[in-house]
C-alpha cells in the first residue's frame, strides 16, 4: 500500500483525498517508481475541477522524478535503481506509482530529482512553445504572461538564450524583480501598469511577434492588441479562466492575427518527441543557461494547500511536493 491523493469527484481542492492505495507489480511495458519529488502544475488543477475531463477516479499529478524499483516484462532500457523523470500520465501525487516505460526519461548525473520534478513538464512546454509552436529567432520580440511562474521563468531564460527580446508581465513588484533577474528586457506589473500601453511604448507602436499566455481569460483580448500585424497569440493555459472568441473576425480587425491553443498531448504524441524536449531542457540546465527556481516545497500530505496557493497566484517559480 502507498499514500496517494485520489480525485473521486470533480470540484474544489477538497476533492483531493489522501488515501492508501495498492500499487501492483508492473505489467508489460511498465515501470514501478518510488517518487522522490513531485511537480505541481496548473494542469493538475484543471483535471481536478473537470475543465480537463479524465475518467473518475484518478490519482492526481502529472510530473515527478524518482527511482525505478521494479521493471515489467518486456521492458528494455531500464533497470532497478535507475533515476528517472516523467511528465504525464496522471498518478504523480503518490509515494509510489506505475508508469509506462515510454514516458520515463533517464536523468543525467548533473540533474537532481528536485530539479527534474520542478522543470520537466514546464521546461518541455517551453521547448515546444519556442521551437515547434513558433520557431523563435534572435532579434524577435515576445510577451510572456505570468513570467515569474515556473513555466514563465523557463520561457524567459530560454528565449533570451535564443537571442530574443523578452517582455515579462507579473502580478507584483517582487515578482517583477524575479522577471528581471531572469533576463527580461522589460518587466510589467499587472497591478500598477497597463501592460498594453507599456508593450506599445516599448515596441514603438509595432507590437510583439508572439504572445505566450498561460493566464487565459483575464489577459487574452488585451494581448491581441499587443501583437504586430500577422503576429501569433499562443494561449497555452487558463489560470484566470478559459478563453473563448465570440467572433472570429476580431483577428482580422486587429491585423490578420494568428491564434493557437497548443497542449503537450498534441506535441508529445510519440515517446521520442518528449525525449527530444527533455534532452534539450536538461542540456540547457547543465550548461547553466536555464536556472530552475524552486519557489516552494511542501510535504506530499499538503497537496491540498499547495494547489490552493497555486490557484491564488501566491507562488513563484516551481512548487514541489516531497514524499
Amino acid at each position: 500500500m502507498t499514500r496517494a491523493f485520489v480525485v473521486r469527484e470533480h470540484g474544489g481542492p477538497e476533492q483531493l483525498k489522501l488515501e492508501q492505495v495498492e500499487v501492483p507489480a508492473p505489467g508489460p511495458g511498465q515501470l514501478k517508481i518510488s517518487n522522490k519529488a513531485i511537480g505541481l502544475n496548473f494542469v493538475d488543477v484543471y483535471q481536478r475541477t473537470g475543465l480537463y475531463k479524465l475518467p473518475l477516479p484518478f490519482v492526481a499529478g502529472n510530473e515527478g522524478a524518482g527511482e525505478v524499483i521494479a521493471v515489467g516484462p518486456d521492458v528494455t532500457g531500464f533497470k532497478v535503481g535507475d533515476r528517472v523523470a516523467y511528465q504525464g500520465p496522471v498518478g504523480a501525487y503518490a509515494d509510489e506509482r506505475l508508469l509506462p516505460a515510454d514516458k520515463a526519461k533517464h536523468l543525467p548525473d548533473g540533474i537532481t530529482y528536485e530539479v527534474a520534478a520542478a522543470s520537466l513538464l514546464k521546461g518541455a512546454t517551453a521547448f515546444y512553445l519556442l521551437h515547434w509552436t513558433y520557431a523563435l529567432k534572435a532579434g524577435e520580440t515576445i510577451l510572456v504572461h505570468a513570467a515569474a511562474g515556473g513555466t514563465g521563468q523557463i520561457l524567459t531564460q530560454w528565449a533570451k538564450a535564443i537571442g530574443a527580446t523578452v517582455i515579462g508581465a507579473a502580478g507584483s513588484e517582487e515578482k517583477c524583480e524575479i522577471v528581471r533577474q531572469n533576463g527580461a528586457d522589460l518587466a510589467i506589473n499587472y497591478k500598477t501598469d497597463n501592460f498594453l500601453e507599456r508593450v506599445k511604448e516599448f515596441t514603438g507602436g509595432k507590437g510583439v511577434d508572439v504572445v505566450y499566455d498561460g493566464v487565459g481569460q483575464a489577459t487574452f483580448e488585451p494581448s491581441l492588441d499587443c501583437l504586430r500585424v500577422r503576429g501569433l497569440m499562443v494561449s497555452f493555459g487558463n489560470a484566470s479562466g478559459p478563453v473563448s472568441i465570440p467572433r472570429l473576425g476580431i483577428l482580422a480587425d486587429k491585423g490578420s492575427l494568428y491564434v493557437t491553443r497548443p497542449t503537450g498531448a498534441g506535441y508529445f504524441r510519440a515517446p521520442e518527441d518528449l525525449r527530444t524536449a527533455a534532452s534539450a531542457l536538461f542540456n540547457m540546465i547543465e550548461l547553466g543557461k536555464i536556472k530552475i527556481a524552486i519557489g516552494q516545497t511542501r510535504p506530499l500530505a499538503e497537496a491540498v494547500e499547495a494547489q490552493m496557493a497555486l490557484e491564488a497566484r501566491e507562488t513563484t517559480g516551481s512548487t514541489l511536493l516531497l514524499p
